[in-house]
């Protein structure tokens, strides 16, 4: 048990924890936003407590790190209803690829600092991955995030997630099947970012033939604009009509600018307007041609861009 004077420590030690817990947040609720709130929700249940049973746990992070997966975890229980009555489709909130740089400590499972372990850090929030962990169930997700990125053992999953340590195993494992089949259709970075600069050459010269060349016959482009500014209310499938609808978006806003971008994804766009980015262009590619481009341009999910 802490004293008196181990008291302003354990506080910088706590509030030290923010990014940690924005970190998590994001990866199990897909928007900064909502990853913000339950941050501060966490904190909030931390200081109602009184100084005694504060001063009685042992390890913040853990407890901390518990509440706020609790807290994601109801968040997620009614998301799938406040997302159906989103305008427009739903996308994750793209971020930079250092946005939580550092958050991850040194017992997690990303936390090394070997390029291939990188990689994995930075896939963990690619819209990509996020796009998979929604249409998990909510224990899967939380189960997923809390082991196999942030390595929290699961008998302490349980407690977060009101299931035995065996469940927990198994929602985790259900949850690595989904990732791991989604993984494998997808192409090394590097095959991915030469994929995308042909996408970006055929899109800048008007070259309909070549951006046909590199789309899948059964491509899909989604387009989040939340209801705040201008987007495709339906996705828009097929590589003829997604060719046209970005030809047609190129030329209709000329005042754009759309410059290459690394995103967590590989290499993406950012749409600038007026020296802001208005737009982050994601792009899923599978077996050397885009197969999903995501589109987000809903001002409140471009919050940690500018």
């Amino acid at each position: 048990m802490s004293g008196p004077d181990d008291r302003p420590t354990v506080d910088a030690e706590v509030i030290g924890e923010r990014r940690h817990l924005m970190s998590l947040a994001y990866r199990m609720l897909g928007t900064v936003t909502e990853a913000e709130d339950a941050v501060q929700e966490t904190y909030t249940r931390w200081y109602r407590m009184s100084q005694p049973e504060r001063d009685a746990i042992e390890a913040p992070r853990g407890w901390l790190t518990r509440v706020c997966g609790r807290i994601c975890l109801d968040v997620l229980a009614s998301a799938r209803v406040r997302r159906e009555r989103y305008v427009g489709p739903w996308l994750p909130e793209p971020v930079p690829s250092d946005a939580f740089a550092g958050a991850l400590g040194s017992g997690a499972a990303s936390g090394s600092e070997d390029p291939l372990d990188r990689v994995t850090l930075d896939d963990s929030v690619s819209t990509a991955l996020l796009i998979v962990l929604e249409a998990m169930t909510p224990a899967e997700r939380v189960s997923f995030v809390l082991h196999d990125v942030f390595a929290v053992p699961f008998d302490e999953i349980a407690e977060t997630v009101g299931r035995s340590p065996a469940a927990v195993r198994k929602l985790a494992a259900s949850a690595r099947h989904r990732v791991a089949a989604s993984r494998a259709r997808q192409v090394t970075r590097a095959q991915h970012d030469e994929v995308v600069r042909a996408f970006s050459a055929a899109s800048r010269t008007g070259d309909f033939s070549a951006l046909i060349s590199v789309l899948d016959p059964d491509v899909v482009l989604r387009s989040d604009g939340g209801g705040v500014v201008s987007a495709a209310r339906k996705p828009v499938q097929g590589a003829d009509n997604v060719a046209r609808f970005l030809f047609g978006l190129l030329t209709k806003r000329p005042e754009l600018e759309v410059v290459e971008q690394e995103t967590p994804d590989g290499l993406g766009f950012a749409i600038w307007e007026e020296g802001r980015i208005v737009g982050v262009v994601t792009l899923n590619v599978v077996e050397g041609v885009v197969a999903d481009v995501w589109i987000v341009v809903n001002p409140d999910k471009l919050s940690l861009w500018n």
